[in-house]
C-alpha cells in the first residue's frame, strides 16, 4: 500500500449524539456513506485515537483521525465548469445556478454537478458536508444559492433553514389566469408509486408557499412565491395542486396551455420552453460569523424574460382587436 493520506477533524457540537459512520460521512462529503463505513470497519477511522465501530456515537470535541489510502478514489472530485459567483467572503460564496446543472452528485449524475464545480473553485470546500451546499434548486430551476465554506458557516446556516429565517423568492410563469394573490399550506410527501415524484399528502412534512400576482396574461400569469419551508418540488407540486402549474413543467404540468387564437410564434414559445418557468430571484439572510442581514438578487434569465416579452405581444396584439 502506497503511503496514507491522513486527514483529520473535531467533532462540532451539532453532530452530537450522532453515529460514527453518519458523522465521518457528514465532514468528509466527497466520499460515500458505503466508503466511509469500509475504512472504519478496515481501522482507517481513529477517534480520540481508538477504533471504534460504526454504530459508536460520538460525542462534541472528541478528535477523528481519518488514515485514507492515497489509492482510494474520490468520488466528487473537481470539476472545473463555469459558475457565476455574485459575492464570497471568508464564510460564504453566493452563487446564480443556471437552467441544467444538477446540484450535487446522485444517480445518473455523478459529475458535471455544482458540487464538482465548487471543489474546484474552493478546495478547501472538502472540509465542508456537502462541498457547503446548505440547499437545493431543482435541476432545470434558475437562481441563487448559498455555500458555507467553513464547517461552522454551515452550521449555522442550516440551523437559519430550519429556523425559517432564510428569506427565499421566487419568480414563475403559471398557466391559467389567477384572480388574486394566496397561501398554499398543504404538506408534501413522496408519491406513492411514481418514487421519482412529490405529492401532497396528509402523510407528508408541513409546506407553505405564498404567491402574488405580478401581472396576468391571457392565458397565464406571471408571479412571485415566497417560501416559509423548503421542501423538494414544493413550488411546482403547490401550485400545480391549485391548478396553476408552473409552464414548462412537464412532471407535474402535462401539455403546454395556449391562449384562444393565438398566433405561431406564441404557440412555438410555450411549446418549446424546455424547463419549468421557475427562478429563484431573491435570497437574504443573517450572515453566519457577523449577523449583519444580507440579501442578493438576480434577474431573470433570457429564456424566461423572452417568454414574458411573447405573452405581453399576444396580449397587447387581442386587446387591440
Amino acid at each position: 500500500m502506497n503511503e496514507p493520506a491522513q486527514t483529520e477533524f473535531c467533532i462540532p457540537e451539532h453532530l452530537q449524539g450522532k453515529r460514527l459512520d453518519q458523522a465521518a460521512t457528514e465532514l468528509m462529503a466527497h466520499y460515500s456513506r458505503a466508503r466511509v463505513t469500509e475504512w472504519i470497519k478496515a481501522g482507517f477511522v481513529h477517534l480520540d485515537g481508538e477504533v471504534c465501530k460504526p454504530r459508536h456515537k460520538v460525542l462534541a470535541g472528541e478528535h477523528l483521525q481519518v488514515v485514507v489510502p492515497d489509492t482510494a478514489e474520490v468520488e466528487h472530485a473537481p470539476e472545473s465548469i463555469p459558475v457565476e459567483v455574485v459575492y464570497q467572503d471568508e464564510a460564504l460564496i453566493v452563487v446564480n445556478k443556471t437552467a441544467g446543472l444538477v446540484v450535487h452528485p446522485a444517480p445518473g449524475h455523478r459529475a458535471g454537478t455544482l458540487q464538482n464545480a465548487l471543489l474546484h473553485l474552493d478546495p478547501d470546500l472538502v472540509k465542508v458536508p456537502r462541498a457547503g451546499i446548505v440547499h437545493r434548486l431543482d435541476r432545470l430551476t434558475t437562481g441563487l444559492l448559498v455555500i458555507a465554506r467553513t464547517v461552522e458557516a454551515h452550521h449555522a446556516l442550516v440551523e437559519q433553514l430550519q429556523a425559517r429565517a432564510f428569506s427565499r423568492e421566487y419568480e414563475a410563469i403559471v398557466c391559467g389566469v389567477m384572480t388574486g394573490g394566496g397561501c398554499v399550506e398543504q404538506a408534501i410527501g413522496r408519491h406513492a408509486l411514481e418514487r421519482k415524484k412529490m405529492c401532497v399528502s396528509e402523510r407528508g412534512k408541513e409546506a407553505i408557499t405564498h404567491y402574488r400576482v405580478l401581472h396576468r396574461y391571457r392565458a397565464h400569469t406571471h408571479v412571485a412565491v415566497k417560501l416559509e419551508t423548503g421542501r423538494t418540488h414544493q413550488i411546482r407540486v403547490h401550485m400545480a395542486h391549485i391548478r396553476y402549474p408552473i409552464v414548462g413543467d412537464k412532471v407535474y404540468g402535462g401539455r403546454a396551455r395556449l391562449p384562444k387564437q393565438a398566433d405561431q410564434v406564441t404557440i412555438q414559445a410555450l411549446q418549446q420552453f424546455s424547463r419549468q418557468a421557475l427562478h429563484a430571484k431573491s435570497l437574504a439572510l443573517a450572515h453566519p460569523f457577523t449577523q449583519e442581514w444580507l440579501q442578493w438578487t438576480s434577474p431573470c434569465p433570457p429564456d424566461f424574460q423572452a417568454l414574458l416579452s411573447v405573452l405581453a405581444e399576444d396580449e397587447a396584439t387581442h386587446a387591440a382587436t
